[in-house]
C-alpha cells in the first residue's frame, strides 16, 4: 500500500509532489523503494526532481543498488541511461568504473554522453586516467556550445595528463576540433577567464595561425596606447600590423 501511495506520489503531474515524496523517501530509505525510484529517474522530465530521485538511491544500500543501475545503462530510453550513470557519479563507487564502455562515452544522444563523460573523470582509476584522455579528445569539436563545454570541463578534471594529446588534437585538420582542442588547453591555463573567452580566442587562433593571432594581439594592444606612443613607437605597430596582415 506504502509503495502503491509512493508511485502514485512520484508520477503526480505537479513537479513539487513529486520532488516532495523523493526528498521524503530518501530520509527514510527502504529498499522496498529502489524500483519504483529506478523508473522514475527513467521518465522524469524535471531536473531537480531527478537530482533528488538520485540522491534518494544513493541512500540506499550499493550492494542492491549498483546492480539495478547497471541494467539501466543498457537502457533504449536515453533519459535512463543517462539517469543511471548521473547516480553512479553521485554514489562514487570506483568498481562501477568498469561500466562505462566506449560506447557511453560515444553515445549518439548528447545528454547522455555528456553525463558518461562527467561520471568517467569521477570513476577512473589514476593508471587509466591517460587512455580515458585519448578517448575523449576523439569527441573534440561534437555538438553546440553546451556540449563542447561538458567535454572541456571533463577533460580539464582529468589534469596534466591531458596536455600532449590537447597539443596533437590542436593541430587537426578540421577547424572546429582544433578549436575546441586550444580552448580546452586555455581554460586549463587560464579557468578564471571562462570557457566562451577560451573558445573565442582559440577560433582566432585557428583561423590567423598561431603567429597571426599572436602579432594580432600584439598590435591591438599597442593600438590602446597608441594616442600616447611616440612617432618611433607609432612606426613600430603599423609595421608589426602589417606582418600579421602578410
Amino acid at each position: 500500500m506504502q509503495n502503491t501511495r509512493v508511485t502514485d506520489a512520484l508520477g503526480s503531474e505537479d513537479s513539487s509532489v513529486r520532488l516532495r515524496t523523493a526528498l521524503a523517501v530518501g530520509s527514510d530509505p527502504d529498499p522496498v523503494f529502489l524500483e519504483v525510484l529506478v523508473e522514475r529517474c527513467a521518465v522524469e522530465p524535471d531536473f531537480f526532481v531527478r537530482d533528488m530521485l538520485s540522491w534518494a538511491l544513493t541512500r540506499l544500500p550499493t550492494e542492491i543498488t549498483l546492480p539495478r543501475i547497471r541494467r539501466e545503462l543498457d537502457s533504449g530510453r536515453p533519459r535512463a541511461r543517462s539517469q543511471a550513470l548521473h547516480t553512479l557519479s553521485k554514489i562514487g563507487d570506483r568498481s562501477a568504473w568498469a561500466w562505462i564502455t566506449r560506447d557511453m562515452l560515444r553515445d549518439a544522444d548528447d545528454e547522455v554522453a555528456r553525463t558518461a563523460w562527467r561520471v568517467a573523470v569521477v570513476l577512473v582509476p589514476e593508471h587509466e586516467e591517460k587512455d580515458l584522455t585519448d578517448e575523449l579528445v576523439l569527441q573534440l569539436g561534437r555538438g553546440d556550445r553546451d556540449v563542447q563545454l561538458s567535454l572541456s570541463r571533463a577533460l580539464v578534471d582529468l589534469g596534466d595528463v591531458i596536455k600532449p594529446a590537447l597539443e596533437g588534437a590542436a593541430e587537426s585538420a578540421d577547424p572546429a576540433t582544433a578549436a575546441h582542442a586550444r580552448a580546452t588547453e586555455l581554460l586549463r591555463q587560464n579557468p578564471e577567464n571562462g570557457f566562451d573567452a577560451a573558445l573565442d580566442e582559440a577560433k582566432r587562433m585557428v583561423a590567423l595561425g598561431p603567429e597571426r593571432a599572436a602579432a594580432a594581439a600584439a598590435t591591438s594592444a599597442g593600438t590602446e596606447t597608441s594616442e600616447t606612443a611616440g612617432p618611433a613607437e607609432r612606426a613600430e605597430q603599423v609595421e608589426a600590423s602589417e606582418r600579421a596582415e602578410c
